[in-house]
């Protein structure tokens, strides 16, 4: 069956030291320790500002094998140009080091703005933009600008699969029209649980599953408890199973997803601030006995030889 990944994130933040991260662990080893506690980061510090391909090339090598990083895309693409005139941005954005990660790339993720309303024909326009695989993803870092002169990496070191998923924020996307652009462009609806600050939808539009839980009763602050965490572990059961839970939150009901036998499942954690999100995690992972094939638990010391 396809893999269930579920982590975190970031990881880099203050409040988690001497708490999730043990006392006196250097920062610099933080995501060596992160990476074995949970199989899937999100990486968030691209969202605020392009990254250079030797910190990607970093984190490649400070993870271990069958890690999975998804990267949230630029804001300036999403809140600043707001999907006009991104071709060169876009560009950049890959060219940036994105491939550095090479086969530890998972989706790229479109977070919008709550004040970004619904416009099909300017989203179906952002669609027809993105690469769907590394080699396109490659050609069109290219054709980057002088933002990222001298700081690129504009190779695909094999071909593969490249996957989107877009989080809303505006009630205008809960329409039957936005649920067919998604599907026609194999992009994941990503499922975001905010607190009930934003538009909650399950609809699955792609062959993968992308979740954000923002915190369950305070956003960004909130920890998850026993029963809530049971509730997303069976939820993300019937998903990676390849049907729905029996009780979806949909926009468009009429329009079934594609039948597939298994989905690849990301969840990610990002009630941070009370340094919930890791704890949460990791029970998430326990539950699919996906924490055996971890090196850390959390609040615990790394495992002999793992940050030497």
């Amino acid at each position: 069956m396809a893999a269930i990944h579920i982590g975190i994130s970031g990881w880099r933040y203050t409040p988690w030291r001497g708490d999730f991260y043990p006392k006196g662990l250097p920062q610099k080893r933080e995501l060596q320790f992160a990476s074995r506690a949970v199989n899937s980061i999100e990486i968030n510090g691209s969202f605020y500002a392009l990254q250079r391909p030797e910190r990607y090339a970093q984190w490649y090598s400070e993870t271990p094998p069958h890690f999975i990083f998804s990267v949230k895309a630029p804001r300036f693409i999403t809140h600043i140009k707001r999907l006009r005139d991104i071709h060169k941005p876009l560009a950049n954005f890959f060219a940036s080091g994105v491939l550095e990660l090479k086969e530890k790339l998972g989706p790229i993720l479109w977070q919008f703005p709550p004040n970004f309303k619904f416009d099909a024909s300017l989203f179906e326009t952002f669609l027809e933009q993105l690469p769907r695989n590394t080699e396109q993803a490659a050609a069109l870092a290219r054709q980057h600008d002088s933002h990222v002169n001298g700081h690129t990496s504009l190779k695909a070191q094999k071909k593969q699969a490249l996957r989107h998923a877009v989080e809303i924020r505006h009630d205008s996307f809960v329409d039957p029209a936005f649920v067919r652009l998604l599907k026609r462009y194999n992009t994941a609806l990503v499922i975001a649980d905010t607190a009930g600050k934003w538009p909650y939808r399950e609809d699955i539009t792609s062959d993968f599953v992308y979740l954000r839980l923002h915190g369950d009763e305070e956003l960004y602050a909130s920890g998850y408890t026993a029963q809530a965490l049971k509730r997303w572990g069976e939820r993300i059961e019937a998903w990676h199973g390849g049907h729905q839970p029996t009780d979806p939150h949909l926009i468009a009901p009429r329009q079934k997803p594609r039948a597939r036998k298994s989905r690849e499942v990301f969840c990610y954690f990002d009630n941070d601030v009370k340094v919930r999100a890791p704890f949460d995690a990791r029970r998430l992972l326990e539950r699919f006995d996906l924490d055996k094939d971890l090196a850390t638990a959390p609040g615990e010391p790394a495992a002999e030889g793992v940050l030497s």
